[in-house]
């Protein structure tokens, strides 16, 4: 299978700096890096929080993207963010995993930590697992 969650997989992955660090099966954790670029600065010279969302969402579809040897990708009925800590301008460290997951529905969560490994955002989503776009169903 081709691992698509090793690549850029998207347009807005690229633009959020995203870079495949690893993935551990057994735990159906992705660990992701993400440079966000200086136009992603809130008036605060942060990351403003909508885009925080982004890095989480891309990181926990990651996940269920890994855990379905590239097979489904999220729908989100919902996601939850908590917002910890400003999130700099700099090289974050993202984790997704896959809580639970089976035909009908998804349950994934995902954290950020910036370089000294403080958590700084943290989410949860539900989602409905859906066919990779191009994939025969």
């Amino acid at each position: 299978m081709a691992k698509t969650y090793q690549t850029q997989r998207s347009p807005s992955s690229k633009l959020m700096g995203s870079h495949f660090v690893s993935f551990d099966a057994e735990a159906g954790e992705i660990t992701m890096h993400y440079t966000p670029p200086a136009e992603f600065a809130s008036p605060r010279g942060a990351v403003q929080g909508g885009l925080i969302a982004g890095f989480l969402d891309e990181v926990m579809g990651s996940a269920l993207l890994a855990v379905t040897d590239d097979a489904y990708l999220p729908l989100n009925l919902d996601m939850k963010l908590t917002f910890l800590r400003m999130v700099p301008l700099e090289t974050i460290t993202a984790k997704g995993r896959v809580v639970k997951h089976g035909r009908r529905v998804a349950f994934l969560e995902g954290e950020l930590y910036d370089q000294a490994g403080n958590q700084l955002a943290r989410a949860t989503s539900t989602a409905l697992p859906t066919p990779m776009p191009g994939a025969n169903a």
